[in-house]
């Protein structure tokens, strides 16, 4: 017999006919429920956190983050901030294995809280979501900004912490030994957080001790291109310097000389098994916070001997830049540790890009004494004007061309790229006229000498 229209499967019924349609209509609609702070907070406990806050996206800490957690869940309204303690025991071993081991466990575990959490809120009939620990991060958009959300920002606008010497969140209870996660939701949470009425940082300084490249300075000023250089050698762009020794080798006889076997088998495992950090000295030694400080407190002495030593004592390679403050620090305070000049893997790719990375690699001791001003004016699709001023060590740059410059620098943005990252020589630019400046253009070499390559 053949079959009516009404049961062919090929027949689809009209939308307003269709059985899921039909279901969900007779359904009573979702209606949010009612969040509180300590409800907020005791669901992220249940979930497996060690501490948690919520934070709105109004908060004026986070007005550089709203774009970005807008464009990752357009309803967003609040965000929650989850904390993780970690074993400080393996984060204080010298042996990089254990504290690496350590990191990936714990941030694992922090990627599966924030996603229970962010589901459960969703059940509740606010939609979340939970953006990754570290990586995966949204690298098409490198150099520039691959984070979807700053933890950090988060957790410190959430009183859950402060910013260290060390850059990194010390909580009041867990110190430095915690890893962070973040939690986008449409919820609009009721209640503010208490706020941390003291700073954790107990100002002790060990941090700047133990850093193998002198990434942070006792007046509070941080070296990033310092940490990012060596702790990052075998991933993101630190890995793109390596490629480029494989490229650039006549030879195997020749990358083996450029890169160690053992460098080469971390490499590897590094791609194989998570990224491996080679360094996190500076959190390894903090004794800040209530559950940690009591070693440092009772035996300032011994605490030295079994935590700051083995890490300052360690012989281990050190990857610096030639002539940059790493190598200089490197040298005179670690010389017993293996330096290892490679390239720096900060590079630019635009002109905002170039500008927005110079006060991230610009060296102080190489700027020692020189006060000038530049104005540079790059061209490609737009026109892009700034101001660098370098004043005995310091650095600031502005948009526009202010002041009087000792130097201005014209040329079409790519011809200035290719100069900087050394692809073209400054001596051709000029001479082909690809390159203008006027003023005193000896300054230029000092100029470029306060930014390493």
């Amino acid at each position: 017999m053949q079959s009516t229209g009404s049961d062919n499967p090929r027949v689809k019924p009209a939308f307003d006919q269709h059985p899921t349609v039909l279901s969900v209509r007779r359904q009573a609609p979702l209606v949010p429920v009612r969040l509180t702070l300590e409800r907020l907070k005791q669901l992220a406990l249940e979930a497996g956190a060690d501490d948690a806050g919520v934070v709105s996206i109004d908060h004026p800490d986070l007005s550089e983050e709203t774009p970005y957690l807008r464009q990752a869940l357009p309803g967003v309204r609040s965000v929650v901030a989850l904390v993780l303690g970690t074993h400080k025991e393996d984060i204080r071993s010298p042996t990089r294995s254990v504290a690496n081991g350590e990191f990936h466990r714990v941030g694992e575990r922090m990627d599966e809280v924030a996603a229970r959490v962010a589901q459960e809120l969703s059940r509740l009939g606010h939609p979340s979501l939970n953006p990754p620990m570290a990586f995966p991060m949204e690298m098409d958009a490198f150099p520039g900004r691959t984070w979807v959300v700053s933890h950090k920002k988060v957790a410190v606008a959430a009183q859950l912490g402060r910013i260290g010497l060390h850059r990194s969140v010390i909580h009041p209870r867990l110190g430095s030994f915690v890893l962070l996660g973040s939690v986008l939701t449409e919820a609009e949470v009721e209640g503010e957080p208490e706020r941390l009425g003291f700073d954790p940082c107990v100002s002790c300084k060990l941090c700047v001790a133990a850093c193998p490249v002198g990434a942070i300075e006792p007046d509070g000023a941080f070296r990033f291109s310092a940490c990012y250089d060596h702790n990052y050698r075998e991933f993101m762009t630190g890995f793109g310097d390596v490629l480029e020794q494989v490229a650039e080798s006549r030879d195997r006889h020749e990358l083996r000389e450029r890169v160690t076997i053992a460098e080469t088998a971390s490499i590897w495992q590094s791609l194989s098994y998570k990224p491996s950090y080679k360094a996190a000295y500076c959190i390894a030694v903090c004794p800040a916070g209530e559950e940690v400080m009591r070693p440092f407190l009772e035996d300032r002495s011994a605490f030295l001997r079994s935590v700051v030593k083995p890490l300052t004592g360690k012989e281990e390679p050190v990857y610096v830049v030639a002539g940059s403050d790493a190598e200089e620090h490197a040298k005179r305070r670690f010389p017993h540790k293996r330096l290892r000049v490679v390239q720096s893997s900060l590079r630019p790719t635009s002109a905002r890009g170039f500008f927005a990375g110079l006060p991230l690699t610009f060296q102080r001791g190489p700027a020692r004494g020189l006060r000038a001003t530049f104005h540079f004016e790059l061209t490609d699709a737009e026109l892009v004007q700034a101001t660098v001023v370098i004043d005995d060590g310091a650095i600031t740059v502005q948009d526009g061309l202010i002041g009087e410059a000792d130097v201005s620098v014209a040329a079409a943005t790519k011809v200035w790229l290719e100069v900087v990252t050394k692809k073209r020589s400054a001596v051709w630019a000029v001479l082909t006229g690809r390159l203008k400046t006027r003023g005193d253009r000896s300054l230029l070499a000092r100029f470029a000498a306060c930014f390493p390559r």
